[in-house]
Order: C-alpha cells, then sequence, then structure tokens
C-alpha cells in the first residue's frame, strides 16, 4: 500500500544539511537510535530511519549553499511551489532556491519569509 501524501499546508520533511555527514550519522545512531539508509540516486543522501519508517534525511552542504552552517531544514506540502514562489519577493520575503525537481519525489523551492527565516516548501506529485 502506498503512503498517503501529506495534507497541503502542513510540515511533511525535515531535513539536515551539514558540514560533516559521517559525524552527524553518528551522533543522531547513537543519540537517537535511527537507523540510516542511502536513498537511491544521483547525489548522495541519507535517509533516517525510525522503526523502519522515513524519519528525515541527511545531505552534506553543496558547494553553491555558500558557507551556511550546519541546520535542519523543514518542508511543507503546498498545492503549487512554482504560483507560491512567484508570490514570495511581493509578500517581503525572499527566494532562497528557484524551484527545482527532486526526481520521484516531487518540486521544492527554499524561501526566507520578510524575518530572514527559513522553510522549504514542496508539491508532491499528484497520484
Amino acid at each position: 500500500m502506498a503512503k498517503e501524501a501529506p495534507k497541503n499546508g502542513t510540515f511533511c520533511w525535515n531535513e539536515l544539511i551539514t558540514n560533516d555527514v559521517e559525524k552527524a550519522g553518528d551522533f543522531y545512531t547513537s543519540l537517537i537510535g535511527w537507523e540510516k539508509a542511502t536513498m537511491p540516486g544521483g547525489m548522495p543522501y541519507t535517509l533516517w530511519k525510525a522503526d523502519g519508517n522515513d524519519a528525515g534525511g541527511m545531505m552534506a552542504r553543496m558547494p553553491e549553499m555558500g558557507d551556511v552552517p550546519s541546520h535542519w531544514m523543514s518542508y511543507i506540502t503546498v498545492e503549487d511551489v512554482d504560483d507560491l514562489a512567484s508570490k514570495v519577493e511581493g509578500l517581503g520575503g525572499k527566494v532562497l532556491c528557484p524551484p527545482n525537481d527532486i526526481p520521484n519525489v516531487g518540486r521544492f523551492t527554499i524561501i526566507a519569509d520578510p524575518t530572514g527565516a527559513t522553510v522549504g516548501l514542496i508539491t508532491f506529485p499528484k497520484e
């Protein structure tokens, strides 16, 4: 049975962007008891597993991210990432990463609100 897609407007995924995936991986597996699994695909990506279920993800900081420190990023499910990204600047925010496709997952963007707080928005494919 396929997993039900998260409802629009809800937080749906948490992802660790880190400068040291090995050290962070060891820390969270020891502290919380998560297991690590490698997600198949083009870039190295770790899935956190709790009781065999996906609990989040982890990836190395990419060069285009600049000097951003290690951090957790939360994602909110939305109906149309492209539509919302086009509205961000008019509302006083900033698009930090324009809408992009994640193969076999969906389409995402990273934004900052007018206070500088960042969040990811993601649209999952319709089944």
